[in-house]
């Protein structure tokens, strides 16, 4: 007789919310992880009252009504709008790049003049067949975007020069002719109030030693 009907690598989202649904229909369910705590990449732990994302911030966001309904039923979740800023020396400009950045860049106002700017910038560069990643990024969003809001963030992050990586690393640049500082274009957003793993980080502590792929 089989102890288990499905064996789950993973206890992420998607591993843990097919454990959860198939539970209730009665299937009994094996979830295992390398890790030593639920909920993969949005684990959270409260450091001196701030709740850290350990692997990197994460919003929830969705434009499906049934979706956001179902997770707010583990959880209650703030209206959290992701509205990321850059800074070049001492300016700082919204991200993504939309028109309250390019009216900073060049004193603009309008949809019409940005997109000749950008359209201007990119001939000037004559790059057909971009060679790296600088060219690739200069013949999509042209040299002044380049230059003050990627090369810099790009090069720390890859840590080698934007002449050393290839240019399929950016295959498309998000350009808004919009004044909506909004990162993502969903209707439903947010982070759970407390974190995604509030319940069980006394018990992702106390068997860190114990669990094992």
């Amino acid at each position: 007789m089989k102890k288990y009907d499905y064996l789950i690598i993973g206890s992420g989202l998607f591993g843990a919310t097919f454990a959860y649904e198939a539970n209730k229909k009665g299937k009994k369910c094996l979830v295992i992880d390398k890790r030593s705590h639920i909920g993969g990449n949005i684990y959270t732990e409260n450091m001196e009252g701030i709740n850290v994302h350990m692997y990197g911030a994460h919003i929830f966001h969705t434009n499906n009504k049934e979706v956001w309904q179902y997770i707010n039923k583990f959880a209650k979740f703030n209206r959290y709008t992701n509205s990321p800023i850059a800074r070049y020396k001492n300016e700082v400009y919204n991200l993504p790049f939309n028109m309250n950045t390019f009216n900073k860049l060049w004193n603009i106002s309008t949809p019409r003049e940005a997109k000749n700017i950008i359209e201007k910038e990119k001939k000037e560069a004559k790059i057909s067949r971009p060679k790296n990643l600088e060219e690739k990024a200069i013949s999509l969003v042209g040299k002044t975007i380049y230059e003050k809001l990627i090369k810099g963030y790009t090069e720390k992050q890859w840590g080698r020069k934007a002449t050393e990586l290839p240019p399929f690393i950016i295959k498309r640049l998000p350009v808004r002719f919009t004044y909506d500082n909004n990162y993502f274009n969903d209707m439903y957003q947010g982070i759970p109030i407390g974190g995604y793993t509030r319940n069980n980080r006394k018990d992702a502590k106390r068997n860190r030693s114990k669990i094992k792929l």
